[in-house]
């Protein structure tokens, strides 16, 4: 405050502080973004799949179009942030994905579907990570951590309520009659939140005026992250982290199904979600004073002693504990890229910089799934790609200890 009296400090910790109705918001936002655009997928092929009698390999490959495309859309999340403002593209992002329902439940040829992927990639654009990171940035600074962790909570109820919901709703009143009433209700309960909760936000930096004054591209943001140190560790180290945590929890029941069996395995998947909500809320309440660095490093090796254990102990509950072990770190990996960006790099650069990381997160991990059953098929098992994803997450936790040369920050 003595340094700029006229920006008052906000106690971003205070109960009645706006930014906790943004936080808000970004919950519900999540959960229908994850729900319909990332756990919603096994639910499309399994039913585009029974109703049109496709083969797998057909609307899987639309799947991972999705990811691809949606993620050439997600570098551009933080400038559309920037320029257009938080609640204009936060209604931009609901409406693509209930476009993108509407038009899944549409679907009659195969051409039609990878249609209704390239929207439902822009609805993945504007309600998932790269714009709940960069709307919650806004009014956080001291508690973005906490911010962050409590809104992405909603992307594990999306699959844990939204999913069994959508697949009750579909064998009542059939696939395209639950995908439109999914698009409906979202827009009934996000569009009036958004316009009513979402207003301007805070200049928490003080930098907006010098942003105006010396202008710096994105371009050139990106340009010269990719050239950084610091950044290259950050983002190569969670993106080989994701490869493997992607890859090994898609295979995970059909691994697990003839060890312990269907049941067990089920309440496996179960007990490593739940763990990860968990892992996420005990988190968030010390996140922000953590060397995040390091904490995410001894997250990817507890996640790598955890493989060991399923790899090689076909104990039930010893494979139930594994799962909730390398539970308690799923959801906080996708957390901390954010907060190490937010510790290292300029304020004013946000934005363009965890897009850009989200980003080329999101095609390297469109890969593990399809890495992982390669190799199983090839191996006859999953010993040599699980064990290929113990690999990736030591040299990550290797790496992710590389800081490079810091670059001073304007905030």
């Amino acid at each position: 405050m003595l340094d700029n009296p006229q920006q008052p400090r906000i106690d971003e910790s205070a109960f009645r502080y706006e930014g906790w109705r943004i936080v808000a918001v970004c919950f519900l936002l999540a959960t229908f973004g994850w729900g319909l655009g990332f756990y919603g997928q096994s639910v499309y092929v399994a039913e585009l799949q029974r109703a049109r009698g496709w083969p797998a390999s057909l609307i899987s490959s639309g799947t991972t179009f999705f990811y691809l495309f949606g993620a050439l859309l997600v570098v551009f999340v933080g400038e559309a942030v920037r320029k257009y403002g938080p609640r204009l593209c936060l209604i931009a992002g609901t409406l693509a994905m209930a476009a993108a329902a509407v038009a899944i439940g549409a679907v009659r040829e195969p051409w039609q579907l990878y249609l209704a992927d390239a929207v439902l990639a822009f609805g993945w654009a504007g309600t998932s990570l790269a714009m709940i990171t960069n709307t919650i940035s806004l009014w956080f600074d001291q508690k973005r951590g906490m911010a962050i962790s409590l809104a992405l909570n909603g992307a594990s109820f999306g699959g844990i309520v939204g999913v069994p919901l959508l697949v009750t709703l579909i064998g009542h009143i059939g696939f395209a009659s639950a995908m439109y009433a999914a698009a409906g209700a979202m827009l009934v309960l996000l569009l009036p939140v958004i316009l009513l909760l979402v207003g301007r936000p805070p200049d928490l930096h003080g930098w907006h005026a010098t942003a105006k004054a010396k202008p710096q591209s994105s371009t050139e943001i990106r340009a010269w992250a990719l050239r950084d140190v610091g950044f290259l560790t950050v983002t190569i180290a969670f993106a080989l982290v994701l490869f493997a945590q992607v890859g090994f929890i898609v295979h995970l029941i059909s691994f697990l199904d003839p060890v312990i069996g269907r049941e067990r395995a089920a309440v496996a998947v179960a007990v490593l979600t739940a763990m990860a909500v968990i892992g996420r809320v005990l988190f968030s309440m010390v996140i922000d004073r953590l060397n995040q660095r390091l904490a995410a490093a001894l997250s990817f090796l507890s996640q790598a002693a955890a493989l060991c254990v399923v790899i090689n102990l076909h104990n039930d509950y010893a494979l139930i504990a594994a799962c909730a072990v390398f539970g308690f770190s799923v959801g906080n990996l996708i957390t901390l890229p954010s907060l190490i960006v937010q510790q290292e790099f300029d304020s004013a650069s946000f934005g363009v910089l965890i897009s850009l990381n989200t980003a080329i997160n999101q095609v390297t991990y469109a890969f593990g799934p399809g890495v992982v059953g390669f190799l199983r098929d090839f191996s006859g098992g999953y010993e040599l790609p699980f064990y290929l994803c113990i690999a990736l997450e030591v040299a990550a936790a290797a790496l992710i200890m590389v800081r490079g040369t810091p670059r001073a920050k304007t905030a």
